[in-house]
């Protein structure tokens, strides 16, 4: 489902892991202001910029 790009849009409540996160897979909330990925599909996720301006990979839609 994260691994879409047609299921996110601006404005949805997110968890992503951001780059210094990927060893770990800390997640990180926000709302979604930006989407990165250009592709309909990713493997490891749609990449956004949250309203904060935290940039990651979507691991998880609320």
């Amino acid at each position: 489902m994260h691994t879409k790009r047609s299921n996110i849009k601006s404005g949805c409540q997110v968890h992503i892991v951001l780059k210094a996160d990927q060893r770990s897979g800390n997640l990180t909330y926000g709302i979604v202001r930006d989407i990165l990925t250009n592709s309909p599909t990713h493997p490891h996720g749609i990449k956004v910029r949250l309203m904060d301006g935290n940039v990651g990979r979507v691991k998880e839609i609320l």
